[in-house]
């Protein structure tokens, strides 16, 4: 399932081992997250882009997502193809501090989130069956987690992934030995953290740019040329993402669900819901509830 956010509080890590999609699943999807998404693919074919850029999808192929960077896939289901993958979320300022024992690994940490990267994606992986084993270990033992040992227990994932990614980033990668922080396009990150404070509210392109202080000419121009897509369609994808958490973890009807993300008429949500999933809301809930 597509994620748009996560309530990084409540869920520190958002977590899945060799998730696999079939039958035109998530075919298309176009999103973004709060945290950093570490993306590792086991099987699949396709198109990614990101920052404007196509890359293809391929299996051994690891991808990294920095908080707010949206990106877009297009899986290929031709010749009984599938989507096979394992994924982290989190927010990295939440384990920062496990990371400062280790100066190198350290910098490298905070380069991966704060970081001009030359690539979202590393081919070729060396030591794919590592990796594998890194995921499959934290797969194993999130279930029997209690609470208070969760951070602890996600920092033993991530200090050991991350020198993983350190390894195969400089077998890959030529950089400088010092990893330089990127400089941000404050605007955007701006217009995105509007966004999600306010996409469960009717759509004003003319009240966002007042609170945003920008012309909604301007404001338009900026975020397409950042994103690749509008506003409008960034907010529906949003929304839709955001309905599919509530279909699948309450049991809110469909037209409260339409109002939580700021669609008064619900008529109108299923037909988003279906142009974005390819089926209706309440399809989506008896799938979900049967598997």
């Amino acid at each position: 399932m597509p994620v748009s956010t996560s309530n990084f509080s409540e869920v520190p890590l958002y977590f899945a081992y060799r998730r696999l999609s079939v039958n035109n699943e998530h075919k298309e999807t176009f999103h973004s997250h709060l945290g950093v998404e570490i993306l590792y693919i086991h099987q699949g074919s396709g198109t990614m882009i990101v920052n404007n850029n196509s890359y293809e999808i391929k299996p051994g192929m690891l991808c990294i997502f920095q908080p707010n960077q949206l990106h877009h896939l297009t899986l290929d289901y031709s010749d009984g193809q599938s989507f096979e993958r394992s994924l982290a979320i989190f927010e990295p300022t939440m384990f920062e501090a496990y990371f400062e024992n280790w100066p190198g690994l350290h910098a490298f940490y905070r380069f991966i989130y704060l970081g001009q990267l030359p690539s979202p994606c590393l081919y070729e992986i060396r030591d794919a069956r590592l990796l594998d084993n890194l995921f499959k270990s934290m797969h194993d033992r999130l279930p029997a987690l209690r609470d208070t040992d969760k951070h602890e227990e996600i920092s033993l994932f991530l200090v050991p992934l991350y020198r993983c990614l350190k390894q195969e980033w400089s077998s890959l990668n030529e950089h400088p030995a010092v990893y330089r922080t990127r400089r941000r396009n404050d605007q955007v990150e701006h217009i995105l953290n509007w966004i999600e404070a306010h996409y469960s509210e009717p759509y004003s392109l003319d009240e966002m740019a007042r609170s945003l202080h920008l012309s909604p000419f301007y404001l338009s121009r900026l975020f397409k040329e950042a994103t690749g897509i509008n506003i409008s369609e960034y907010i529906a994808t949003r929304r839709v993402h955001q309905s599919v958490l509530l279909l699948t973890t309450t049991n809110k009807p469909v037209s409260l669900i339409a109002e939580e993300i700021g669609l008064m008429n619900s008529s109108y949500f299923c037909k988003l819901f279906k142009s974005h999933m390819g089926i209706t809301p309440h399809q989506y809930r008896k799938r979900w509830t049967r598997h």
